[in-house]
């Protein structure tokens, strides 16, 4: 299979200025995965480490089981087998459709070429427009064609440099599925660097967070939302309330209530108590697990996030719900709680 693995990767720019320090990733073949974190954590550094155009200082990169850069390896870009997607697709503007999906196809004749160029444009959904020029095409056309391009010559894997930050908020969520539809069909294994959030749990089989050169988590994207590893990471992944907590027999007591625990920890703990603004609702004051006040409303047209005030809680809480709304800033509520949630000990 065409896994990717990444072990022990380290890239300085200086003494002081190491970008990557050790980095570890495991993709698997086939899979789509989601490279997520802060400015300067290093994801444009292991992109370019992976697709040859850097040199790393230490560790490893393997794909389908062939090493391509290590000690005294460093394989150039061309021979790597690697197809990158970049940012606005930066198709040649003087090369028709077809001619930008032909750029990589080497060694083939013309018939075979055609044929290739053919099949990619039926794959991604732009039969007949070989001909075309690049400013003939929308955006999402144009991402589409450079995915072609990419996958063209068969890789086995394709690095995708935040392909989508160009497009529209309309068009992105659509272009998003129809390339990790065609990502599937071709069965290349895939890795997406992206700074959207919501982009990388929506997309990915598995979601790679970086900190600090590192990755501070790698998971599937429900387990990254519903167990993130710390409080640093449940804020970065999502909207995230923690509160102060008590474990006890797999039931964690905070302000807002009591709620049971997804991962149930031994003996008596505590620490912040994860929960998520869905998990909490709006309620009649009175008879809830918790009450407060209102203090900001902000509408989001398919829902809105109340910030409540509650009793017992130094900083006001989020809750998202459905629109259309029923309150207002200084109205007393109550707020009621549901699902599971994560406790963090000794935060």
């Amino acid at each position: 299979m065409n896994e990717l693995r990444v072990s022990g990767l380290v890239k300085a720019y200086g003494p002081e200025a190491r970008v990557l320090d050790g980095l570890d990733l495991d993709v698997p073949g086939g899979a789509l995965a989601a490279v997520l974190g802060p400015s300067g954590c290093g994801k444009t550094t292991l992109l370019r480490v992976i697709a040859g155009f850097l040199k790393a200082d230490a560790g490893t990169v393997t794909v389908a089981g062939r090493l391509l850069g290590g000690p005294g390896v460093h394989l150039p870009p061309e021979r790597r087998r690697i197809g990158i997607v970049p940012q606005e697709g930066a198709l040649f503007p003087h090369l028709s459709v077809a001619r930008n999906i032909a750029f990589g196809l080497t060694g083939l004749d013309r018939a075979a070429k055609r044929a290739r160029v053919a099949e990619m444009l039926d794959l991604v959904g732009l039969p007949g427009y070989g001909d075309r020029m690049p400013h003939e095409l929308s955006g999402g056309q144009q991402q589409r064609v450079a995915l072609a391009r990419a996958l063209a010559p068969q890789p086995h894997l394709v690095l995708l440099d935040e392909p989508f930050s160009a497009l529209d908020s309309g068009l992105r969520g659509a272009v998003r599925a129809e390339v990790r539809a065609v990502l599937r069909q071709s069965g290349a294994t895939g890795l997406l660097v992206t700074h959207d959030q919501q982009e990388a749990l929506s997309t990915a089989d598995v979601v790679a967070v970086l900190r600090e050169g590192r990755v501070a988590q790698c998971a599937t994207p429900e387990e990254l939302y519903h167990r993130p590893s710390d409080p640093w990471l449940a804020s970065f992944v999502g909207d995230a309330v923690l509160v102060p907590g008590t474990a006890e027999k797999g039931v964690a007591t905070t302000a807002l209530g009591r709620i049971p625990l997804a991962v149930v920890p031994a003996g008596r703990r505590e620490g912040l108590v994860l929960l998520r603004p869905e998990q909490l609702q709006l309620a009649q004051p009175g008879g809830p697990d918790a009450e407060g006040v209102v203090t900001d409303v902000r509408f989001f047209g398919h829902d809105a996030l109340i910030a409540v005030s509650v009793d017992g809680l130094e900083r006001p809480v989020d809750i998202r719900t459905p629109t259309p709304l029923s309150v207002t800033p200084g109205q007393r509520v109550g707020v009621r709680l549901t699902g599971e949630a994560t406790l963090h000990p000794g935060a």
